[in-house]
């Protein structure tokens, strides 16, 4: 996650000013010292820096905190709400015209940004809320756009719009869209040419675009990994072309956060999503206050929630649910948990949304997860018949061996997860409460000890 180093920064801070049993304003000076290194070395812009800590320091050593029964917890709370008033205070989404009325989208960016298969996240995003969108091949500069894009478009059940490479982008846009009126699509969505810098030329084609077909909402896609220079180029793209919004890629790498703290407080634009990962489902709105959340150590569990809710299909929860409370679920149930556990973006996207957890601490717990082992564990299940899987109480010596050989592990490891699988649903069986209430999803399965 891109604010695991800032989080951990501030939560010792603020660690300290816990401590205290008063605080006097050299403390909550000092403490806005440390923050300010933080947010610096976490490539936030200078000048929102500044203000940032002016006004925390000021509202901080007001008597109504200094008075309080917890000072220290009253200074987070203000850290808290400032940092949600810097990222745009509340969700902004994408406004839409009403079902049957097109609206027309034009993406934006530097090459390298991931712009197109931005594109192609929000249409299937669309698409699963019943929009018809249709994607527009714009970019005829940049070897195999096009077919990047028709790749992306056909993995998210969209169509894609293409007059080759020998088109100007603005006769391709016009075209789309008398294209999109005619089949009924209500949703346009440009992806535009990008530069590896910022040129005249790019921002005069963006502009055509704009004056020959009716842009409605211009969306800007910057790469988190470039820091401040992702503020920068937002920038000058507000300046010079007009943009509504922001889109953020790559914040699950190695970056430290700062553009998404910067970006709305230097171009007034609010940002919108914010890619978390290269799979077409990794495209996540961007909350302000949990993101606060998340930068302060006290997770995500919204997000987690909204996660588990979208991946785990009601009617195998309650058949789940009903096998947990019985305890005769079998390893199918396992390869679905390990199904769901995947569509959230696996162990690790899950426990960077807990409380408490930062970047070092989520490692700390993956260290004690194997992944070699769950990869020999679903081999070894992989292996089996779906028969064998769906009663394992058919898995005799030969039936093991033929397992070991498929699985290319020894009989050993078969007898070792066979019995600690029989000892878990034992486990279950006995567990209070188990006879009145199951567990939802892969979290039911928590009792597995050595399977995961």
């Amino acid at each position: 996650m891109a604010f695991d180093s800032l989080s951990e920064k501030l939560q010792e801070v603020f660690k300290k000013l816990r401590s205290k049993g008063r605080l006097t304003e050299d403390d909550v000076k000092e403490a806005m010292k440390e923050v300010k290194m933080a947010l610096l070395e976490a490539d936030v812009n200078f000048k929102v820096v500044r203000s940032f800590t002016k006004t925390v320091q000021a509202k901080a050593i007001g008597q109504d905190v200094m008075s309080g029964l917890n000072p220290g917890q009253m200074v987070i709370k203000i850290v808290h709400d400032e940092l949600v008033e810097l990222m745009g205070s509340e969700l902004t989404e994408i406004p839409l015209k009403p079902a049957g009325s097109m609206t027309v989208i034009m993406m934006a960016g530097l090459q390298g940004a991931g712009k197109t298969t931005t594109a192609a996240k929000l249409a299937g995003q669309f698409k699963s809320k019943g929009r018809k969108p249709l994607l527009v091949a714009g970019d005829v500069y940049r070897p195999a756009a096009i077919k990047q894009l028709e790749v992306n478009g056909e993995k998210v059940g969209v169509p894609v719009f293409t007059m080759g490479d020998r088109k100007s982008p603005v006769d391709i846009a016009r075209a789309a869209i008398a294209h999109a009126g005619e089949n009924k699509y209500d949703l346009v969505l440009i992806d535009t040419a990008g530069r590896l810098q910022i040129d005249e030329s790019m921002m005069k084609e963006l502009s055509d675009i704009k004056e020959a077909v009716t842009v409605d909402f211009t969306v800007l896609v910057v790469d988190a990994m470039t820091g401040q220079e992702a503020v920068n180029v937002a920038k000058t793209f507000t300046d010079k072309v007009g943009i509504d919004g922001v889109i953020l890629t790559k914040c699950d790498g190695d970056t430290r956060g700062g553009a998404a703290l910067s970006i709305k407080a230097v171009t007034g634009k609010p940002l919108l999503y914010v890619g978390m990962g290269e799979k077409l489902s990794d495209l996540e709105l961007f909350y302000p206050d949990r993101m606060a959340n998340r930068i302060l150590g006290m997770g995500d569990v919204m997000t987690l929630i909204e996660k588990v809710q979208a991946g785990i299909d009601d009617e195998k929860a309650m058949a789940m649910q009903d096998k947990l409370r019985k305890a005769s679920f079998d390893f199918n149930d396992y390869l679905t948990s390990l199904e769901q556990m995947r569509s959230m973006g696996g162990i690790e996207s899950v426990l960077s949304m807990l409380p408490g957890m930062t970047g070092r601490k989520t490692d700390e717990v993956m260290g004690m997860v194997d992944e070699k082992q769950m990869k020999r564990t679903e081999a070894i299940v992989l292996s089996m018949t779906p028969a064998e899987r769906s009663n394992p109480d058919l898995l005799n010596l030969s039936r093991k061996q033929r397992i070991a050989k498929g699985a290319g592990v020894s009989i050993g490891e078969v007898n070792r997860l066979v019995k600690q699988f029989e000892q878990a649903r034992k486990m279950m069986k006995n567990m209070p409460g188990m006879g009145k209430k199951g567990r939802r999803g892969f979290g039911g399965l928590g009792g597995l000890k050595g399977l995961f």
